[in-house]
């Protein structure tokens, strides 16, 4: 499995979670994304970090003291689950997901739910193999060019 330590977020990790999820996103969504078409949007997902931190659970996998990966806990979702490129696969992203549902758990959620990006496939099986199930339900993502995502659910 991971060596990965797991701790709460804080303020001091911002630019931490903006790496991260900035890494994750350019690699995972170059085909919906281009780059050279679409730069990541650095200062709109710094302030939707800097409001989660203060509104929603949010906890830090490390690994030698270094942040790689995060998850984001808010009302009954799993809203954010991100990976360095370079350390998934290693399970750091399991041991994420398992806490996000402990703790929709301990928050009395008897369900979860989840966005993901209906062309994000690694994402879909991942999140697949652990039991989650499309509900139906689609919105438009904000960020040109605007695909769609798509809900899951899982019982708790």
């Amino acid at each position: 499995m991971t060596d990965a330590t797991i701790r709460p977020a804080t303020a001091d990790d911002l630019e931490a979670l903006l790496r991260i999820q900035r890494a994750a996103s350019t690699t995972a969504f170059q085909h919906i994304f281009p780059p050279d078409k679409y730069p990541f949007p650095d200062d709109a997902v710094r302030e939707e970090w800097r409001e989660g931190l203060e509104t929603d659970e949010i906890h830090v996998a490390e690994q030698d003291k270094e942040p790689v990966g995060v998850v984001r806990i808010g009302r009954e979702y799993l809203a954010q689950l991100y990976v360095l490129p370079e350390h998934q696969g290693t399970g750091i992203g399991s041991v994420l997901h398992d806490l996000a549902l402990e703790r929709l758990r301990a928050h009395g959620h008897a369900e979860a739910k989840l966005w993901t990006l209906e062309h994000n496939s690694d994402a879909r099986r991942f999140y697949e193999r652990r039991g989650w199930a499309l509900t139906g339900t689609t919105r438009v993502v904000p960020y040109p060019p605007n695909p769609i995502d798509v809900q899951y659910a899982k019982a708790l």
